[in-house]
């Protein structure tokens, strides 16, 4: 459908260049040659999520999925994130109570070069923390990225965990 003065997305951008024959020299990360996708186990998967203190919190805000960056620490297997207690993911977590609400948690560590790392995904349910000394050990050990206050925190308890490795 088209209404006046709507202008599509793709209307307002700069026309493409010419398309590249198939003749034509490759550049870039596919010139190296093909990638290959190996699955990972959870327990491998978990490892590499380890290793990493950044990634993305998936979680319904006003019934639409919203995605956020956050530091994380992963503590006996559960998924550890500073919050603020005003955030829409420790109001939901605190409101869910015992049961949890279902969130999905993402990392990764792929070389912009060359395409070749992993990514991981952990789904489970998100609670808050509510033990006031396992509290203040993460207000230790996860340093905030941004400037806000954190002043709260939230566990994953991961029931599916998939990643893969991308490899030449």
């Amino acid at each position: 459908m088209n209404h006046a003065g709507h202008q599509s997305p793709q209307s307002s951008l700069p026309a493409a260049g010419p398309t590249p024959s198939a003749s034509a020299p490759a550049h870039g990360p596919a010139a190296a040659g093909p990638r290959h996708t190996v699955e990972l186990t959870g327990t491998q998967a978990l490892g590499l999520l380890g290793g990493t203190s950044l990634g993305r919190i998936v979680f319904t805000q006003r019934a639409l999925p919203a995605i956020r960056p956050v530091n994380h620490l992963l503590d006996r297997g559960q998924i550890v994130i500073r919050t603020r207690q005003d955030s829409d993911l420790f109001v939901q977590a605190r409101h869910h109570g015992d049961r949890g609400v279902v969130v999905a948690y993402q990392a990764d560590d792929i070389d912009p070069l060359t395409h070749l790392g992993w990514s991981v995904v952990a789904t489970g349910y998100c609670r808050p923390v509510t033990d006031p000394d396992a509290l203040m050990r993460y207000q230790r050990l996860i340093r905030p990225w941004s400037d806000r206050v954190l002043d709260c925190a939230v566990r994953i308890r991961p029931h599916l965990v998939t990643g893969i490795r991308l490899t030449a």
